[in-house]
């Protein structure tokens, strides 16, 4: 008798350095899939070792950025499996969300081509209930050939094309091991790349346009809120406002001192620090007019192959 396949899911993870998470990860996505691919971009500790132990597929790529990263799996991936999930080293799956996919999965009609799943932040071993993070719904689920990735340096988000979403009810954790200098140090990384994304934002032609339609309602909200309103406010207030409303207003207040640590750090210092870089880059470029030559000057200040 041969061994039936758990679901019909492939898993894409991509790596950089995760010997912390890597296991604890693959462990959760064996319970639902057989089809599971680190994407690694050359990671210099364990990660490869962990993942080939643990029975996985292991590719190398190198890294310019999540969202190409992403783009590149789903070109060089031969899926066989329906559905396809993204999923990062230091996430995992609650017991109860593994047994509603096996469960809800196969009873989805065919117009049915992405799922929105609820992200759970733990942060500093402390579950942030609170200043807007629970439930953050996201669209991590996709059945082969309607979904692709934004073509973005930061705050990346999957959409679909030719069908509908739906969400399931039960929780994936998000939930790094890691010290707070390593927080910080990501943040500042992402907020450089953030800063850049805003500032080509405003020059590209065409951009992919998230909606309720073709992601979460929580992440098109959300982005929408972010480019027509949180934008246009005051450089340098706007990070103030935003931590009164999600630290006060939300109650962040109430996810404790380590709620204090991760909004403050979150919701005004990362947010602060986009809009000092910003300001950073818009003065390195501003008397240059050409497209081509904005970006020359910007992957020469942030040290990235720019698209």
């Amino acid at each position: 008798m041969t061994n039936q396949p758990k679901s019909n899911i492939t898993v894409i993870i991509i790596t950089f350095n995760e010997e912390q998470h890597i296991a604890r990860c693959i462990k959760s996505a064996k319970k639902y899939s057989d089809d599971i691919y680190v994407v690694d971009s050359f990671s210099t500790d364990k990660t490869v070792e962990i993942s080939k132990s643990l029975n996985v597929f292991v590719l190398q790529n190198k890294f310019t950025s999540h969202s190409q990263q992403f783009t590149w799996a789903m070109d060089n991936i031969d899926f066989k499996t329906e559905w396809i999930l993204r999923l990062d080293a230091d996430e995992y799956f609650e017991e109860d969300l593994i047994l509603e996919m096996k469960n809800e999965l196969p009873k989805l009609s065919n117009e049915v081509v992405g799922i929105n799943l609820k992200r759970k932040h733990i942060f500093m071993n402390r579950w942030i209930k609170y200043g807007g993070r629970y439930p953050v719904i996201i669209l991590r689920l996709f059945r082969k050939g309607h979904g692709k990735m934004e073509d973005r340096w930061q705050d990346e988000h999957l959409f679909i094309k030719n069908g509908r979403t739906v969400t399931f009810k039960n929780n994936f954790c998000d939930h790094n091991l890691k010290n707070l200098s390593f927080f910080t140090q990501k943040h500042d990384w992402y907020a450089s790349r953030e800063a850049l994304e805003i500032i080509l934002s405003g020059l590209k032609k065409n951009p992919e346009i998230l909606t309720k339609k073709n992601t979460s309602f929580n992440v098109s909200t959300k982005r929408f809120l972010k480019r027509n309103i949180y934008n246009k406010l005051p450089m340098g207030l706007r990070s103030t406002f935003y931590f009164i409303y999600r630290y006060f207003i939300l109650l962040g207040f109430l996810d404790g001192k380590e709620g204090l640590i991760y909004h403050f750090l979150q919701g005004y210092w990362y947010r602060f620090l986009i809009d000092s870089k910003l300001i950073e880059y818009r003065k390195e470029i501003k008397n240059i007019e050409n497209y081509d030559e904005i970006i020359k000057k910007l992957s020469l200040i942030l040290n990235l192959k720019v698209k």
